[in-house]
């Protein structure tokens, strides 16, 4: 059995016990703990929760695609617990209302299958549910917390290391080998450590690599902001960011953070991650990049590959 099976069934047998502990101490269904068939049937809820939790892991799972998984976020854990309850809860009171009616109806009077019996035990089991699963959240919680805090820990001491080290072309493969070439068949020229990046007219910037912080899209434009004799310096270009972004493809330090953004990594001051939200702070200027979704994974691993 894999770890995340493992740690998937220890947290539905935690919560099935909690569920007999809270039946035990309230003794509904007309349960009265001084006879020990009490405790029998309580052992016997055991099994139909623990199933019925493991066929709702595999709903989620296969038919809402939703598998259980700590490394897609705090929002997403509670997505999928909300939903794990809206369909598990229902589908255990169901089983329990039927046990009540086939074998405790026989010893105990009042438990025939019926809809007041079905609410009856339906209002208990979400009470129940509702307390572990502000338990796991809160669990979940500080579990992704640390897991994330130490993460950007990891990439802000990778990030120090980028930052001595000079921003050099990755070497050409033979199918790049020939002149780079931008979406609009415009050359861009590149030698160790400097370029000269042309837009979609006879404007041109010429800049060292390692100067370059970050690339904002702005509209039919893109702004340039580079550091020039220790200032932080904004030049405009009419080109998109996608053009520069093919450009700038040699260079692995300069990666898309987002859809408007383009930013030099060697320039990052520090990374702040947030509940699953990432920013970039930049050196020198201060500004705060936000990091999309979408592009979460390159960046982390731009920074840890290089």
């Amino acid at each position: 059995m894999k770890q995340g099976q493992k740690e998937t069934l220890k947290i539905r047998i935690l919560s099935t016990l909690f569920v007999i502990g809270a039946l035990t101490v309230f003794q509904p269904f007309g349960f009265d703990v001084s006879q020990w068939q009490t405790y029998i049937h309580l052992l016997a809820f055991i099994f139909p929760g623990i199933l019925v939790c493991m066929l709702t892991d595999t709903i989620l799972k296969y038919v809402f695609k939703m598998p259980h998984t700590n490394k897609r976020g705090i929002d997403y854990i509670i997505r999928r617990n909300m939903l794990f309850q809206i369909i598990n809860t229902p589908t255990v009171s169901l089983f329990i209302c039927l046990y009540r009616h086939f074998v405790m109806n026989n010893y105990i009077e009042g438990n025939q299958l019926s809809l007041f019996n079905y609410l009856e035990t339906l209002v208990i089991l979400a009470f129940c549910s509702f307390a572990i699963g502000l338990y796991w959240r809160f669990k979940f919680r500080i579990k992704f917390l640390a897991a994330e805090l130490e993460e950007t820990r990891m990439l802000n001491e990778q990030l120090k290391k980028i930052q001595v080290q000079p921003v050099l072309p990755s070497p050409p493969s033979e199918e790049a080998s020939a002149p780079l070439m931008s979406d609009t068949s415009l050359p861009v020229k590149v030698t160790e450590s400097h370029l000269m990046l042309k837009g979609t007219t006879s404007e041109s910037i010429t800049l060292d690599i390692s100067n370059l912080l970050y690339i904002e899209a702005v509209g039919n434009y893109v702004k340039v902001y580079r550091l020039c004799d220790g200032k932080v310096r904004t030049d405009m270009l009419r080109a998109t960011s996608k053009q520069l972004e093919d450009d700038l493809r040699p260079y692995p330090m300069i990666v898309r953070c987002h859809r408007a953004f383009l930013v030099n990594l060697a320039q990052v001051e520090h990374v702040v991650s947030q509940s699953g939200s990432m920013h970039l702070v930049m050196n020198h200027c201060h500004d705060s990049l936000p990091v999309s979704r979408s592009n979460m994974a390159q960046v982390k691993k731009a920074i840890k590959g290089i």
